[in-house]
This record gives C-alpha cells, sequence and structure tokens, in this order.
C-alpha cells in the first residue's frame, strides 16, 4: 500500500505540473488579448475565439495527464496495452467509473487517488475558464 501511495503522489506532482503549464498558457492568451485597445478589429472575433481556445488548452491538457496515467498503468503491470490503459484511465479521470475494465487489487487503490486528482484538476479548470472569460469581457473602463 505505501508503495502505491508513493506512486499516487509522484502522479498528482505530475499531473499539477502539466495543469499548471496549461493554465499559465491560457492566462498569458488572455493576457494578451486584454492588451488590444478596445477599438481592435479583431477584437471582436478573437474573444469567443479565445475563450475557445482556452478551453481547448485546458482540454488537451486534461488529456496528456490521463495518458500519464495510463502509461504508469502500462510501466507498472496494470495494463498490458496503451489503449485499454488510456480507456481506463479516462474514465477513472473523469470519475465516470464505468468498470467494464477494473485494476487488479494491487492497483485499485491507486485508480481512486486518480479519480480524487481528476476532480481536482476538472474544478481547477473550471476556474481558469471563467478567470478568462473574465478578463476577456471586462470592460476596459475598469
Amino acid at each position: 500500500m505505501l508503495v502505491t501511495f508513493i506512486i499516487a503522489l509522484l502522479m498528482t506532482v505530475l499531473t499539477t505540473a502539466i495543469h499548471a503549464l496549461g493554465m499559465i498558457l491560457a492566462l498569458r492568451w488572455g493576457r494578451h488579448l486584454q492588451q488590444l485597445h478596445p477599438a481592435h478589429p479583431k477584437l471582436v472575433v478573437a474573444k469567443p475565439m479565445l475563450v475557445s481556445a482556452v478551453v481547448l488548452l485546458m482540454f488537451v491538457s486534461s488529456v496528456v495527464e490521463v495518458l500519464a496515467w495510463a502509461v504508469a498503468y502500462c510501466a507498472f503491470g496494470a495494463f498490458n496495452a496503451l489503449e485499454p490503459a488510456m480507456y481506463f484511465s479516462m474514465v477513472t479521470f473523469t470519475t465516470l467509473g464505468y468498470g467494464d475494465i477494473v485494476l487488479g487489487e494491487p492497483w485499485r487503490l491507486l485508480s481512486a487517488f486518480q479519480s480524487a486528482i481528476g476532480i481536482i484538476m476538472f474544478g481547477w479548470t473550471t476556474a481558469v475558464v471563467i478567470a478568462v472569460v473574465q478578463r476577456v469581457y471586462q470592460k476596459n473602463s475598469d
């Protein structure tokens, strides 16, 4: 159980680092757009496109995180192939939990940790998207 806990902590650090990188990029894009003059002709089109890009960037960050967990599952022998590991990881990370693929007893606690960090990452993603929307759509007179 101690080994599982250590792996979970390391994966949590990696997951957080990937998400932080996505957030930094998203907030930089938001800051860049905020600096455009309100009369800039591309600004009207750029705002919804920026928000869409931020959502896409945070989604890709989540997929990379899921992939990292899938690779870890394969590396530790919980799965023999990447596709079922990726499927299991996505279902676990999103807390959907179909249950059609399950881990054996030595690794099932690890999937519970992945679910917990998945919930946190989706909350963080929501906060980033809201921050960008507020930044992009705030009045320039503020």
